[in-house]
Formats: C-alpha cells, structure tokens, sequence
C-alpha cells in the first residue's frame, strides 16, 4: 500500500502571525482537519464547547476559563504567542454535518492540539495541549489528531520537518492518555516524579504524597509525569499502523 501523506496547504488568509519556529501548515486526513488556530476564528468556539466539561482540566494546570477572552488571555497570549516553540491547532472533524466542513463551526469544532518543546537544534518536539471535546472523545478524532502530527514531524522533507523525536508527556495517572498514544507506537520512557505542580485542589491528580512541613509553596499538589516518545527509528516500522488506526472510523 502506497504510504497515506496529510495533505498540506498553507493557513487561511487571515492575518495572524503564528510565531512557530517551523512552517505551519493545514494538515487534513480523510476525517480529520487541522488548521491552525486563529483566536478570531476559533477562540470562542473553544470557549463554548469546553465551558460545560470542567473535568477536561483534571490533569492539566489549568482552570475552567470563564470567557472567551479569559482563555485568550491564559493560553494563547501567555503561553502560546510569545513561545517559538509552540503551534496550535483546531481540531476540525470532517465527519459531522455542516454547511461547511473544512471550516471550523459549532458542529465540527473537535478541540484543540499542538507541538510544544519544539527544538529546530535537536529535532525534537512535544504533542501537547491536546484536548477533545467530549462529544467527539472515543471516536475517530484523537488518533486522527495525532496521527497528522506525526507524519508532519517525523516524514523527512518536503512532505514533512524529518524530526528525530516526538515526545508526550501526561499525568501518570492519566492512564486514558498514555494508552491512547502507545496504541500509536508510543513508548515508556519514565516517570519524573513530582514533575509539576498543581495550584487548588485536584486531588485527582496528585501523587498522592503529602508535602513537607515548611514547604515554600504550601498547599498544591504534586504530581508525577509519564514521559513517552516515538522516534524516527521507530517511526519507520510504526507508520504503517498509525495510517491503520487513522483509517478506522471508532
């Protein structure tokens, strides 16, 4: 079978500036779009379809937002923006019925996912900010999502930035995650034990550790880290499985 390659074309017209250290592209399979995210376009679509699930947050640092421009202000101007290193991408699911589906609306809009960690020197990067909207988790759109990142990372030149390293990184006991990507030829790498902190009360994710006494940032939650990565060595023999997965429709 002839290798599948994400169609690539160039962002939409609207000015906005992804400051990404590589080209970004739309990269689209037969189900799945990812465009790249444009807070005029897509901001508020990720407000509206994220305000009523506050357990999307459950093992990320991050709160319910409680507007559009709250979100804006937290990830994309804080985070994203100013970072080379990081590209963000809407989730546009080609399968749902719209009067446009190769546009993001209200019916498609699937969630939101990203390369972070990105080092052009090492040829590496991270999938991150990955999140799917509940009503289209356990569908075709996660591995769709993932699967378009891979090939652009790890597929050598034109068709793609020919990366040595794609790593994910999740709560360890976010076993949800670490299973969705090893289906995808992920692999265990470690534990970083208290990797992150967590400011509130997400009991849920902790380590379950209680901090010591005097402690300089009292009150939040420790939380331990699964690393995983899938290289370019393994990309060549797990490429044909992840188009596998891509192709199933549940």
């Amino acid at each position: 079978m002839e290798p599948k390659i994400p169609i690539a074309r160039q962002p939409s017209p609207t000015a906005y500036d992804t400051n990404f250290c590589f080209p970004v592209r739309e990269l689209e399979s037969e189900c799945v779009k990812l465009t790249p995210f444009i807070p005029d376009l897509h901001a508020d679509l990720y407000f509206q379809g994220s305000a009523a699930y506050p357990d999307l947050y459950e093992f990320i640092p991050w709160q319910t937002f409680t507007s559009t421009s709250d979100f804006v202000k937290q990830v994309i101007d804080s985070r994203v923006q100013p970072d080379t290193g990081v590209v963000l991408f809407a989730v546009i699911d080609k399968t749902r019925i719209s009067t446009s589906p190769s546009s993001a609306t209200s019916a498609n809009f699937a969630g939101i996912i990203g390369y972070m960690s990105t080092s052009p020197a090492n040829l590496s990067t991270e999938i991150g900010y990955a999140i799917i909207l509940p009503p289209f988790q356990r569908t075709h759109v996660t591995a769709n999502a993932i699967g378009l990142l891979l090939q652009y990372a790890l597929d050598l030149p034109p068709h793609g930035l020919g990366l040595r390293r794609v790593q994910w990184m999740a709560n360890r006991l976010n076993t949800r995650s670490i299973g969705a990507v090893q289906k995808l030829g992920f692999k265990l790498e470690g534990v970083l034990r208290w990797g992150r902190i967590f400011v509130g009360s997400k009991a849920s994710a902790s380590n379950g550790i209680r901090e010591r006494e005097g402690d300089p940032r009292p009150g939040t939650v420790g939380t331990d880290t699964a690393v995983l990565a899938l290289c370019w060595d393994d990309w060549e023999t797990e490429r044909a499985r992840v188009l596998e997965v891509m192709d199933r429709r549940s």
